[in-house]
């Protein structure tokens, strides 16, 4: 099976009150990505899965890569609904996060919940597109709720984008069907052929781009290295154990040579 690094980004838009879906967009998308962290964790138990939103003041990250549900769910519940989706730059964020995952021979995908019109600049999406396909990143849209707005531009990035058939666009209309149900049987779960995981993107996603607005870049770099302390934080304190595990070996053999 398949070895990524998957970063989920969900929107987290004020359109994501609407109750077209059940119970709401948001509760819909909410349920997808439990779903999702499950499949691509059982199809394989050394993928890393990882959460963000796209919406607010800038696009957060709400959980690193972890092979952990319950810090998916933690993060989740830090998240709310306010303003308006960023398309563009919740892209971005999630390239950088996967820029730093541990295990580079993951390949990396990047899996997006848009249900909110994009606002983004075409001649901007089309840019990114080539970037992702340029340093071997898979993408996967979810386009729900405004797919009459938004499904010819995402259809265009994903035709930009797509190496040996490893992106995809998954569009559902609202309808008795739930949301989790329709991604369960869509393209998302197939096993790709091509897509290379890499060794980094070089500076590609990096925080010297000079188009990249300087406040949302520091934002960027705030939320990575708080996620990124929090986990620290919660992580059993390991090293000082094996510390004095060595502590002790040298103190037996001291005792050895005694004896």
């Amino acid at each position: 099976m398949v070895l990524e690094a998957c970063m989920l980004v969900i929107d987290n838009s004020e359109y994501m009150r609407n109750g077209d879906y059940l119970t709401s967009r948001y509760q819909a998308q909410l349920d997808t990505v439990e779903l999702i962290f499950r499949r691509k964790t059982n199809s394989n138990p050394e993928t890393t899965v990882g959460l963000m939103t796209m919406a607010g003041e800038s696009p957060r990250v709400i959980s690193n890569l972890t092979t952990e549900y319950g810090k998916l769910l933690s993060g989740l519940h830090e998240s709310r609904i306010e303003g308006y989706s960023k398309l563009v730059e919740g892209i971005q964020v999630a390239c950088l996060a996967l820029k730093n995952r541990q295990n580079k021979a993951q390949k990396q995908r990047v899996v997006v919940f848009v249900g909110s019109p994009i606002k983004s600049d075409g001649a901007e999406l089309d840019k990114l597109a080539k970037r992702l396909k340029k340093n071997g990143i898979s993408i996967d849209f979810i386009n729900f709720g405004e797919q009459q707005t938004n499904t010819e531009q995402l259809e265009k990035f994903i035709s930009i984008a797509n190496s040996n058939d490893s992106s995809h666009l998954i569009t559902v209309p609202p309808g008795p069907n739930l949301l989790y149900e329709q991604v369960d049987r869509s393209a998302l779960f197939q096993e790709e052929g091509g897509a290379t995981g890499g060794l980094g993107m070089g500076d590609e996603f990096g925080f010297d781009d000079p188009n990249m607005d300087p406040e949302l870049a520091l934002a960027i770099r705030l939320s990575l290295e708080e996620e990124r302390a929090r986990q620290e934080r919660d992580q059993p304190p390991a090293e000082s154990n094996l510390e004095s595990v060595k502590e002790e070996t040298k103190e037996d053999d001291k005792m050895d040579e005694s004896n």
